[in-house]
């Protein structure tokens, strides 16, 4: 489909951003610049001011409409050959053109209902647009989320338009304010085909949290909430609005009539108000989602800043008693518990954590997150059981995905355990765990040699792992930097751990490569005749654009300038 707009009228708008371009020469450099960076596939004919674009079905629409409406709305008035409304109006005819090849692009149809209710002030041209996008898109929550938005927008703007009439005494003869549309009659009749369509109380949730935006919609409001309770009353999120309603119930005494123990009574009355609706939704819906939200709201509250020594107390009493409920339910989800024993070891109840700790993991057998979590606990405790907690853990979880539980347990051995404890850990690790995790426990045994016995137990160990694949970079990069920090650093040996690494990882890294060739030319022992091989072997050996970033960096360090 071609598009047209006149060259030198849209030009103009970029020209007063780009003052220095004045040149016909220069637009014509911009816009081909322009159109290549919104991605869209053309072809301009230049015929005295005039481009023709040809937009194709695989254009980036929405880079096109904002990019031209950012054009049309922000540019200068001073060589524009449009009016301001004419511009409005071209504007449209490009959404129209865009829209009637990208009907499937939600974002789109509301960008363009936008413009024609903010910008150029035609309600019913938005809704028009919004109508066409809902039968293209008849299961969208965000076409109707901001449909319902702007049907309430439009009945709040003549709401004020008949006020300020009104106080100025004006005849309103002429003027006709539907008392359907100012009391938003509209936006209850999207609402109403919306839940037909879009079921859930997430869904419903979002419209009540667009008309509470509003002063007029109390009624709209009861509504939904009627509808909420009646339709979604198994569904949590029912429940946790409700009871977090209760915070929004009445008010709090003013600052020049009460104290703030006063207020902090008052809070902790309206949050008791919330338990208690909470403490009837787990009742009526006992499932893990209703617990999570009771607990969360809890949290949210414990975290909140107070200077009352009392609702603190309370609040921390009432969330540790919450968590106890829904373990004693079988019911607090994996991703709780990890929250709950830091709050109990916060507060000091390590015992408790500790049985805690345990319950959870019989339950959550096979989760590594929940044994890290109960090891972490046992070894800040310093606790007796870790080194029996471990076995058991390794026991029960699958060596795939175990290797967190096998880095905490080797870390915690160098600082408890014995060198040879420690040691024999690390090679039973490599035994143990999936060979891609292995990559991992090998360099960590790299490290903890060379920290616990220097250079030559770094150097045995590395002799012991280096045919046993897979490797990391890492690994051989250790190695290499442990014997750059002896005082008599032997290029023979740099040479062999360069030469296994490249072995490894010589056609995916050409860093590696050009780490090599400095290492010949600044080493005391190095040879420099032999760069010109390893140059050539890499130019072999590496490749797709690898070769090009290491022609180009190898160039850099020959003419001293890497």
């Amino acid at each position: 489909m071609l598009l047209f707009c006149n060259f030198i009228e849209v030009m103009s708008l970029m020209l007063n951003k780009y003052e220095e371009y004045h040149s016909q020469k220069a637009i014509f450099f911009w816009a081909r610049k322009l159109l290549k960076i919104v991605g869209l596939e053309w072809k301009c004919l230049f015929n005295h001011n005039v481009v023709w674009l040809s937009v194709l079905p695989n254009a980036s629409l929405l880079q096109m409409v904002q990019f031209t409406a950012k054009m049309f709305t922000t540019g200068k008035t001073q060589g524009v050959l449009l009016s301001l409304q004419n511009k409005k109006i071209q504007l449209s005819k490009v959404f129209s053109a865009m829209l009637a090849i990208h009907p499937n692009k939600p974002a789109l149809w509301i960008m363009a209902a936008k413009w024609e209710m903010e910008e150029r002030l035609s309600s019913e041209s938005a809704r028009h647009l919004f109508l066409r996008a809902l039968r293209f898109h008849p299961e969208s929550p965000k076409l109707y989320q901001e449909y319902f938005r702007m049907e309430l927008m439009h009945a709040e703007k003549q709401r004020k338009e008949k006020k300020e009439f009104e106080q100025a005494k004006m005849d309103l003869g002429e003027f006709n304010y539907s008392e359907e549309v100012l009391n938003g009659e509209m936006a209850r009749i999207i609402y109403r085909n919306a839940v037909q369509e879009i079921k859930g109380a997430e869904f419903c949730l979002s419209l009540l949290s667009i008309a509470k935006l509003f002063d007029f919609t109390q009624d709209l409001q009861k509504e939904i909430l009627e509808n909420l309770q009646a339709e979604h009353a198994d569904d949590p999120l029912t429940w946790d609005y409700m009871a977090r309603r209760e915070l929004e119930m009445g008010s709090l005494p003013s600052p020049e009539c009460s104290s703030k123990q006063m207020k902090a009574s008052e809070v902790a009355q309206k949050e008791e108000r919330c338990c208690a609706v909470f403490e009837e939704a787990v009742t009526a819906l006992p499932t893990e989602a209703m617990w999570k939200c009771y607990v969360t709201f809890c949290l949210e509250r414990l975290n909140r800043k107070t200077n009352s020594e009392e609702l603190r107390r309370k609040r921390l009493e009432r969330t540790l008693s919450v968590f106890s409920g829904a373990h004693e339910s079988t019911l607090l989800p994996e991703t709780l518990y990890k929250q709950w024993l830091h709050l109990l070891l916060e507060v000091g109840l390590s015992e408790k954590a500790t049985e805690v700790a345990a319950a959870a993991t019989k339950r959550f057998s096979q989760s590594v997150e929940m044994w890290h979590t109960r090891l972490q606990v046992l070894i800040k405790l310093n606790s007796s059981d870790v080194a029996q907690c471990f076995e058991e853990a390794v026991r029960q979880v699958k060596s795939k995905g175990c290797l967190p539980l096998w880095t905490l347990w080797v870390e915690w051995s160098e600082g408890a355990n014995s060198k040879e404890d420690t040691q024999a850990l690390y090679q039973r690790s490599l035994f143990v765990i999936a060979p891609a995790d292995s990559v991992t426990m090998k360099e960590k045994y790299l490290d903890w040699a060379y920290r616990d016995g220097g250079y030559k137990k770094a150097k045995k160990v590395f002799t012991s792992l280096h045919e046993s694949r897979p490797f990391s970079l890492a690994f051989f990069r250790k190695m290499i930097e442990i014997e750059k920090e002896q005082e008599s650093c032997k290029m023979l040996n740099l040479r062999e751990y360069y030469e296994r690494a490249l072995r490894e990882f010589g056609s995916t890294d050409s860093d590696l490569w050009l780490d090599y060739i400095k290492e010949e030319l600044n080493h005391p022992q190095g040879k420099p005749v032999n760069c010109g091989n390893i140059h050539w072997r890499a130019m072999k050996m590496l490749e797709g654009e690898l070769v090009e970033k290491f022609v180009s960096k190898y160039t850099l360090l020959q003419t001293g300038h890497l």
